[in-house]
């Protein structure tokens, strides 16, 4: 059963106990009609049954890949699960995406918990975490992450909504305008595994910092395009820590719908949805390709096995935390 936090403008968010899913978001177009604007199933069930590309999870112990699914901490290597042809990838083979976790309802909040186990999926220590959901009247989602382990362990936490501000069964999203305020990314091999090095984004398709449409340069034969099938990197946010900044911002110009990613992490991976297949969603929708976009709010893939990346280990006494916060709003017609 869904857990549901709904504020005074009548957005609503529906989150799953399995897996910590957000099932929906429910906002409001420039006109004032509702629609839900993340891509999903109608029920548990079909989550917990169905194959999905991670749709609303909550990902972990390690978001995006870890090349090779081995790293080491004090000399010591640690072999993980390889669920992404030779990699590992999003927490492995039963990550927190499929994990039950605790919830807690408390007005416009939701938190959840959970404990994984020294050993599970391959990372060491015992990591106790907790995620907070928070909805406010401004129609802005935070979600905080904490957590604390007994061992040396690699942490990195995000959510996998995706996205389609002009509705979840409105078709492919090449018509958002996104910006994303970052001067570089990391560049990737063919399995998707960063170089190691961080390059320019200028004259580059991977250059947002002006507003584009997703769809404007996607069939660019620009190299690191062509080896993810479209748009699957990680953009550097190089800005101070702390307080959570803007990081992306996309607008549906039809709907007229906005919505701004900020966060604390160094990181965004955006993802076009270039291997959605077509699969029945909510209400019998088809998820094709680039149906639905994910900006995923994080720290470096393969950060334990880059050096020159920020690092990601997490140890006994530290706390991780890290905040990201999606805000819905609209712009008027024309604008």
């Amino acid at each position: 059963m869904s857990h549901i936090l709904q504020n005074v403008n009548g957005t609503t968010v529906s989150i799953l106990p399995l897996g910590g899913i957000i099932q929906g978001i429910v906002t409001a177009d420039r006109s004032g009609d509702f629609a839900d604007i993340v891509l999903g199933f109608d029920t548990e069930a079909e989550y917990e049954s169905r194959g999905h590309p991670y749709f609303g999870a909550l990902i972990g112990r390690y978001g995006n890949r870890i090349a090779g699914g081995r790293f080491a901490i004090d000399g010591i290597e640690y072999v993980l699960g390889c669920n992404a042809g030779p990699n590992h990838l999003h927490g492995g083979f039963r990550g927190f995406d499929k994990v039950r976790w605790r919830a807690k309802l408390q007005g416009q909040s939701l938190r959840l918990a959970y404990v994984s186990a020294d050993g599970e999926e391959g990372y060491p220590g015992e990591l106790t975490v907790t995620v907070d959901y928070a909805l406010d009247d401004t129609d802005a989602l935070r979600i905080d992450y904490r957590a604390t382990t007994t061992r040396s362990t690699p942490v990195n936490l995000t959510s996998h909504p995706y996205f389609n501000l002009a509705g979840h069964d409105a078709g492919a999203v090449y018509g958002h305008r996104l910006e994303i305020f970052a001067d570089s990314y990391t560049p990737v091999d063919e399995e998707l595994i960063p170089l190691g090095n961080v390059e320019g984004v200028q004259g580059t398709p991977l250059d947002f910092r002006t507003p584009m449409t997703i769809g404007e340069r996607i069939i660019d034969d620009h190299p690191q395009l062509l080896r993810a099938g479209g748009y699957d990197h990680n953009w550097v946010l190089d800005r101070p820590a702390g307080e959570p900044r803007l990081a992306a911002r996309v607008t549906e110009p039809v709907s007229g719908r906005v919505m701004e990613v900020l966060t604390t992490e160094p990181g965004l991976q955006f993802y076009s949805g270039n291997s959605l297949d077509g699969m029945r969603g909510k209400g019998g929708a088809a998820y094709g390709p680039r149906s639905g976009f994910c900006l995923e709010t994080q720290h470096f893939p393969d950060s334990p096995n880059q050096p020159a990346f920020p690092a990601t280990i997490l140890e006994p006494g530290d706390l991780y935390a890290s905040t990201t916060i999606y805000r819905f709003s609209t712009i008027a017609a024309g604008s």
